[in-house]
């Protein structure tokens, strides 16, 4: 009974196993009788009330009862329908295979669905077509035995269904799904064109073929695992994910598991983007930020190098000059510039160009500064208590200098010598951020003989002074002073995570 009135079982709780069954004996009015007439009764009232369209025939074909729902199903009147054959239910294409089927149930009848993984319709009066599901359940009566047949309408389900199915078909991305067995029972014409397969190769095939040959033994049981606890995510997250074509090649995707609940069964729809285009173009930017990278490390390099050959040509010219004032400026002038070369050597040994971690650079410069001034070590104690503050460049450099004229005016100037003869010297270096680290705080300090009253940072005629008070202003910082006991230099500035303003000599 190809594509005619097919089904489930549905309804079939209201069959009985006989319809009366009445004895020949049973004497008109008897209470056997009586009983059997009841029955009936119950049973029809049983069909009549059932949810689904029900149809009785008898081995004739012919149509021996109907309910309600089955005249509002097919739009005929009960008496229009009983004693007709059954096939006026049946699609014309289909009615002339249907007695043979027929009869073939009767021949071996046993409750079942009719037409199993066929899709069957059913005739209106109006002549229009409809999908239907229908349960065949036999029934034995004194007449013999009849097939009371319990009809689903499935046009809204099949709506819902091809709504579905365009759905899939449109989307944009590689559209698989696959059932609990991991066979492909649908894919979309994107999953035709990103896997090179014709629809007919890869349904009812299990989803391995779509995986790369060195995946395939695992993923069986990645399957299992996903139906076992099945939620909507990505697949393989964290790991790179590769599908593979008809001709064998591979390509990265990004995979989208989404379980599906259906009358067969859970199954999973997997959205499948083929992303070989992105991983390229991130490929092509990597390679890209490498090179920049490298340039970026050989500009810093080169920089210091030209810094360390200004240095050394200091060096040479104050080898020419006996004057020590003068000998005193080409060496300070020289330690600023090593100032800004370790900044540049910082970065060149950093895997971040855009900032300088600051603590290594103070413990890079404060001991260098210390032998250029050729202090006796065991007199003097250096303390650097730094926590880690990454500085943009052009706030590294100018804060660098702050901290390279503030640890030169203590060498020259905190300890001479009936101080140094008294004990131990001792400098110490802070470095740390406040106030929920939007402002960093550098302080040099020491226990040296303490600031001039006299001296006014405003109006200071030292070059190194000045230079301090610039570069503060610059940072947009705050510099306050504590003359003595300790002598205490503290500047505070804007912690700055993006780009700072060019740096200005």
């Amino acid at each position: 009974m190809k594509r005619a009135l097919n089904g489930t079982q549905d309804g079939g709780e209201h069959s009985v196993s006989s319809l009366n069954a009445i004895t020949p004996q049973a004497a008109p009015g008897s209470t056997i009788e009586h009983a059997l007439q009841k029955s009936e009764a119950r049973f029809r009232q049983v069909v009549e009330s059932a949810p689904n369209a029900m149809v009785m025939i008898g081995p004739g074909g012919l149509i021996e009862m109907v309910n309600a729902q089955t005249e509002r199903l097919f739009g005929y009147d009960r008496g229009e329908l009983l004693h007709q054959p059954i096939e006026m239910l049946v699609p014309e294409r289909f009615r002339r295979g249907h007695p043979a089927m027929r009869d073939q149930f009767f021949h071996n009848p046993h409750s079942r669905p009719m037409g199993a993984g066929r899709d069957l319709y059913a005739l209106r009066k109006d002549g229009s077509e409809f999908p239907v599901e229908i349960g065949l359940n036999p029934i034995e009566t004194d007449e013999g035995t009849k097939v009371l047949s319990s009809i689903l309408d499935l046009s809204a389900r099949k709506r819902m269904e091809e709504r579905f199915r365009q759905v899939v078909e449109s989307a944009p991305n590689a559209m698989v799904m696959v059932n609990g067995n991991g066979r492909i029972e649908m894919v979309n014409a994107q999953a035709e064109r990103v896997f090179g397969y014709a629809r007919d190769e890869m349904l009812g095939q299990p989803i391995e073929m779509l995986v790369p040959e060195r995946a395939r033994a695992t993923h069986p049981d990645k399957r299992a695992g996903f139906f076992a606890h099945p939620t909507s995510r990505p697949m393989g997250a964290g790991r790179d994910l590769f599908g593979r074509r008809k001709d064998g090649s591979e390509f990265a995707v990004e995979i989208g598991l989404n379980p599906i609940e259906t009358d067969e069964g859970k199954m999973v729809l997997s959205a499948i983007v083929d992303i070989s285009d992105r991983k390229q173009k991130e490929e092509r930017i990597n390679a890209a930020l490498k090179e920049k990278d490298l340039l970026l490390g050989e500009i810093h390099h080169r920089v210091k190098n030209n810094l360390q050959i200004i240095y050394s040509l200091l060096d040479l010219q104050a080898a020419r000059i006996s004057d020590r004032s003068v000998i005193e400026g080409l060496r300070e002038s020289q330690n600023r510039i090593r100032s800004m070369a370790l900044i540049h050597q910082a970065l060149y040994q950093s895997k971040d160009f855009a900032r300088v971690d600051f603590s290594t650079f103070i413990h890079t410069l404060a001991p260098t500064l210390i032998t250029s001034y050729d202090l006796d070590p065991s007199r003097l104690n250096l303390v650097i208590e730094a926590d880690q503050v990454l500085l943009p460049i052009n706030d590294a450099i100018p804060c660098g200098l702050i901290l390279n004229e503030l640890v030169t005016n203590t060498l020259k100037h905190a300890f001479p010598a009936e101080h140094q003869a008294s004990g131990a010297s001792e400098i110490r270096i802070g470095l740390k951020t406040e106030l929920a680290e939007s402002q960093v705080c550098l302080s040099v300090s020491d226990n040296g003989v303490g600031l001039p009253d006299n001296l006014d940072l405003q109006t200071s005629d030292t070059l190194g002074l000045q230079l301090v008070q610039l570069l503060a202003a610059q940072l947009k910082g705050r510099l306050s002073i504590n003359r003595r006991n300790p002598t205490a230099f503290t500047l505070q500035f804007p912690a700055r995570s993006g780009q700072a303003e060019p740096f200005k000599p």
